[in-house]
């Protein structure tokens, strides 16, 4: 198999791009930042929709991480001839949980990812690709992500770890679950054309989602206990971009893994978060 993966630096690239190498693959990836190619991993520096290299191979598949919509406006223009490739791209659980929000700019994401993801089905249909979309829930496990790490990482300096109230659910996803479903999703014909949720194997309030990630710090650190009332009222005066996660803590943020676990035989791990996971892996 010749694999070319956009957004191979990505913290779900870091766990699949090693697997793609151990079944034998021949993966050419890229990443906006100039990197080290190895035997069987070929780097290329670009960026979609546009700032990509000349010459790319021909696939047998392509796998994206990146924003749903630059990659299905290039899928749309790409000439694939006669033999078009299995397309595997990531998605967001936001396209439902932010449908509704009350702050525009959520709502607008939202409708972006549903678009872009109905313009990669758009995109596939007339090269005759077969593709899947992914929409993960909160991603973890790399120390990439923009939501857990950066608190741990907060706390680690400040040794003081706010503890927001919260009673919504969450399912964190660990980022080597979400590449497990790539690969399975490769190999599995019947999960063509499928919008397949991923979150992970455990439900936790938000609460004690938080508190597992202050468990994991390995000096004392203060808890800062942010009561609801105190959030609540918070929400008038924090900046824009908070608003949103503040107004969510009391909403159920899940996915149903049903279908992922039905066709992909893919059971995503519990949260069970370790120190050396909020912070960037080398490489």
């Amino acid at each position: 198999m010749t694999v070319l993966v956009f957004g191979g630096s990505s913290q779900i690239g870091h766990f699949l791009l090693p697997r793609l190498l151990a079944r034998g693959a021949a993966v050419t990836a890229l990443s906006r930042h100039a990197r080290t190619s190895q035997p069987g991993l070929r780097w290329l520096q670009g960026s979609l929709p546009d700032a990509l290299p000349r010459e790319l191979p021909h696939p047998s598949a392509i796998v994206s991480f990146g924003p749903i919509g630059p990659f299905a406006a290039w899928l749309a223009r790409a000439d694939f001839g006669s033999e078009p490739p299995r397309v595997i791209a990531t998605s967001s659980m936001s396209a439902e949980t932010k449908r509704d929000s009350a702050m525009p700019a959520e709502r607008a994401l939202a409708q972006q990812l549903r678009d872009g993801e109905q313009a990669l089905a758009t995109a596939c249909a007339r090269h005759g690709a077969p593709w899947t979309v992914l929409r993960p829930t909160l991603i973890y496990g790399a120390g990439l992500d923009k939501s857990l790490s950066p608190i741990a990482r907060r706390a680690w300096r400040t040794r003081v770890f706010p503890l927001p109230a919260g009673r919504g659910l969450r399912q964190p996803v660990h980022a080597d679950d979400i590449a497990l479903a790539v690969l399975a999703a490769l190999d599995c014909p019947a999960s063509a054309g499928r919008i397949l949720p991923i979150g992970g194997g455990e439900r936790l309030n938000a609460g004690e989602m938080f508190a597992r990630v202050r468990r994991t710090l390995p000096h004392a650190n203060l808890p800062l206990p942010l009561p609801a009332w105190l959030l609540h009222a918070g929400q008038r005066f924090a900046p824009a971009k908070l608003r949103g996660p503040l107004a969510r803590l009391d909403a159920d943020l899940i996915a149903d893994n049903g279908e992922l676990e039905r066709l992909l035989g893919v059971t995503p791990r519990a949260f069970r978060p370790e120190a050396e996971m909020w912070f960037p892996v080398k490489g």
